[in-house]
């Protein structure tokens, strides 16, 4: 071959691979620029308003009704399950949507003390799936209580109550959010984290309504949740918390493709069994205390769905 063909039949290759290499490039550049525009957008969507007790879902979808009717409720466990947002003392008045989610830190206390008294054991969202799989006994007076979003006062007002009382809770975060004007710093959750009382769950990146979303969308909300926590923090993230506390049958079923052992809803009720460990129901404690809260506990008319 001579030189000239050589040098020719070099340049010819040298093409393609920088041919592929440019192609290359322009791939991953259109992926991270869709991606970009994807976070852009929902953060955007969601970064204003949070869930606010107007917003949040009161019900559940109705096929999964439907399914609660033909599951036996052999097995129901009559655990209530606590939903808090805010815990703090509001220096806005005119901050409404705060002030209607807020418990004050006092008032917290006391609804710790209360249980505790009355020797309620405190559990994570962990131990229950835990109980459910049939791994551990339940206690005979279960409680969990939960925060959703990963607010600031998680570190400084809520924890050292916890700790004062040994009182274990799980904590619904938000990673895409984390380090945000209202919300915890990654420092601040790290504390939190190694204080051995707090489970760690997801409420998705971008704190997103799941219900009628492409598949896709709902896959990515939930997955990437819990894989920023994991990956991030070293631990094991296993229960999930619905933004809105809005889902349907896709949702409940990317969570439990996802490896979460529990998820959390907004709808009221204490009956937690198999049927529905992929959308527990929750209460809202208020500002009761003391044997109104006990009370409260106790009654049979949450409904059963």
């Amino acid at each position: 071959m001579s030189k000239k063909s050589h040098d020719k039949h070099k340049y010819f290759f040298v093409g393609i691979i920088t041919g592929i290499a440019v192609l290359a490039i322009i791939i991953v550049g259109i992926i991270a620029i869709r991606n970009y525009m994807y976070n852009q957008q929902q953060s955007k969507i969601i970064h204003p308003v949070l869930e606010t007790k107007k917003t949040e879902a009161k019900d559940l979808p109705e096929d999964l009704k439907k399914q609660l009717k033909i599951a036996s409720s052999t097995a129901t466990l009559r655990v209530p399950i606590l939903l808090y947002h805010y815990v703090e003392i509001v220096q806005n008045p005119k901050d409404t949507m705060r002030i209607e989610l807020n418990i004050q830190p006092t008032v917290f206390e006391q609804q710790v003390k209360t249980l505790a008294d009355a020797r309620y054991t405190f559990m994570t969202a962990k131990d229950l799936g835990d109980v459910l799989d049939g791994k551990t006994q339940m206690p005979e007076k279960p409680v969990l209580l939960t925060f959703d979003d990963g607010h600031w006062d998680l570190a400084t007002s809520i924890l050292p109550i916890l700790k004062k009382y040994h009182a274990k809770a799980t904590a619904y975060v938000i990673p895409g959010f984390i380090g945000g004007s209202d919300f915890m710093t990654s420092q601040q959750l790290q504390e939190v984290i190694n204080s051995g009382l707090v489970d760690v769950g997801a409420h998705t990146v971008h704190h997103i309504s799941l219900k009628g979303r492409p598949l896709a969308v709902d896959q990515y909300e939930v997955d990437q949740s819990k894989t920023m926590l994991e990956q991030t923090y070293h631990i094991k993230v296993v229960s999930f918390a619905y933004p809105y506390g809005t889902f349907d049958q896709q949702a409940v079923q990317v969570v439990k493709n996802d490896n979460f052992t529990t998820a959390v809803s907004t709808a009221t009720g204490i009956e937690q069994n198999q049927a529905n460990r992929f959308f527990l129901y929750r209460l809202r404690p208020g500002y009761r205390t003391g044997q109104i809260l006990l009370t409260y506990l106790s009654q049979n008319y949450f409904r059963s769905y």
